[in-house]
């Protein structure tokens, strides 16, 4: 069963149908929340509550096609939400602490990390959406509900911001 199909089915009370959809979409489910939330407990979290919420309210989706934009906008809402009530970025010196000392951890990648976390919790979404994620002008202003001149606006601003902070060879 294609997409759609497995979404029309869900929605007709087919649990395995739904199971299908969270297994297509689980990896890059995982991908966003971490991207956001930076702890694999609060990614995963999130993931369930998404998936709970998706669970609950897919009846309410009218277009089937749209069900994995629609998800992935789901699961970042609650992401943010969970961002705003800490009222800051989760990257704890614990986190850093945790990092494989066996993985390759350039010097580079380190001082990106450290500059995303100085962008504005807006500014890095869009960048983590847009390089990280792979998604268009278009599916970020869809999954975050804003216009796409304001999306560009984001994505120039946080460019200009890496590129103060990391110097000119970036």
């Amino acid at each position: 069963m294609n997409l759609e199909q497995l979404v029309r089915e869900a929605q007709k009370g087919d649990d395995q149908a739904f199971y299908q959809l969270i297994l297509m979409h689980k990896e890059r489910m995982y991908r966003v929340a971490y991207a956001f939330l930076r702890t694999e407990t609060d990614a995963l979290e999130a993931i369930q509550e998404a998936t709970c919420r998706a669970y609950l309210k897919l009846s309410a989706l009218k277009e089937p096609a749209y069900f994995s934009t629609w998800l992935t906008r789901l699961l970042i809402h609650l992401c943010i939400d969970e961002q705003k009530r800490r009222k800051r970025w989760i990257l704890e010196e614990t986190d850093r602490e945790r990092i494989d000392p066996q993985a390759d951890h350039t010097d580079e990648r380190i001082l990106l990390q450290a500059a995303m976390e100085r962008l504005s919790p807006i500014q890095r979404h869009v960048i983590i959406l847009k390089y990280f994620e792979d998604l268009t002008i278009r599916e970020i202003a869809s999954l975050l509900d804003h216009p796409e001149g304001t999306i560009k606006t984001w994505l120039h601003k946080a460019l200009g911001a890496l590129r103060h902070d990391l110097g000119k060879g970036w």
